[in-house]
């Protein structure tokens, strides 16, 4: 079990401001530090130990589901997911432990993608999954590409850390600035202190569905309803709109029966959040007077 100054550390990046990410990450049931990361990038860590027991391996194992007793690479994978589902904006998951480092990418309804490294730096994973990161985060794809490639190919000068640092080199370009302390390989102790010394760091909560998706509605309404997003948003009224929310009630129930089968409660999360969003489409469908 990682203790207070464990080697064992995560945070979850998202090309979104701050405010966009905050209604979602409630959906985490999880305690959050969430603070900006650079223009148009925000970064989550966890706050609060341990949320995670053992070492991250790769062979994947049946946990509580609940985040406590999986490998952080789990935990980072469910988390994800449950963030990036019911989002416009990707999540990029990295983690790194006392054995291992690696990262999680994930888009939408999209199946997350995610790729490793072994203490002394050998690669573990497809090399797919880079190719799969640049596109979903939106970078470019010659000159990123080329940066990112060598982290695919044996180096034995380059442990695991030295990987993700190069990984997050490359995002820099992208307009992602991590708060000073945030370097790959840092305790969780580290990174919640780093994260708390933030002027704007906000303390995400789980305060119950009712108020998590009440806030989320308000903040979405309130982000999007002037971008290209808006004629997809339940107010709208659009006829794209009443598709998307049939869409999102009928991929609720086989993703929250996986969660339930499964135990995580990341992924019961993420049914639940389609579940409400495809209902509010519904009910603003309904409910929105006729010409």
């Amino acid at each position: 079990m990682p203790t207070e100054d464990s080697p064992s550390g995560a945070v979850l990046i998202c090309r979104a401001d701050p405010d966009a990410v905050a209604p979602a990450a409630h959906l985490l049931r999880t305690g959050m530090l969430l603070t900006g990361a650079g223009a148009e990038w925000s970064v989550l860590v966890p706050d609060g130990t341990p949320w995670t027991h053992g070492e991250a391996r790769a062979d994947s194992h049946e946990g509580s589901g609940d985040g406590t007793g999986d490998p952080v690479d789990e935990v980072l994978a469910r988390w994800a997911a449950a963030l990036a589902v019911g989002a416009p904006w990707p999540v990029l998951g990295l983690w790194w432990d006392a054995g291992r480092a690696g990262l999680t990418v994930a888009s939408g309804f999209r199946r997350p993608v995610g790729y490793g490294w072994l203490a002394d730096g050998t690669p573990e994973g497809e090399d797919e999954a880079l190719h799969t990161l640049a596109a979903r985060l939106g970078l470019d794809p010659v000159l990123d590409l080329q940066d990112l490639e060598p982290l695919t190919r044996p180096d034995p000068e380059a442990d695991a850390h030295t990987r993700v640092g190069v990984l997050l080199a490359v995002l820099t370009r992208a307009g992602l600035t991590l708060p000073a302390g945030f370097t790959p390989g840092a305790p969780a102790r580290a990174l919640r202190d780093a994260a708390r010394a933030r002027d704007d760091v906000q303390r995400i909560d789980w305060r119950g569905w009712r108020e998590t998706v009440r806030t989320e509605l308000d903040a979405m309404e309130n982000a999007v309803e002037h971008s290209p997003l808006g004629p997809w948003l339940p107010w709208s009224g659009t006829p794209r709109a009443h598709v998307l929310a049939l869409a999102q009630v009928t991929a609720a129930v086989p993703v929250t029966a996986w969660g339930l089968r499964k135990r995580s409660a990341g992924w019961i999360a993420a049914g639940a959040l389609l579940l409400a969003h495809g209902l509010l489409g519904l009910a603003y469908d309904l409910g929105r007077p006729r010409d």
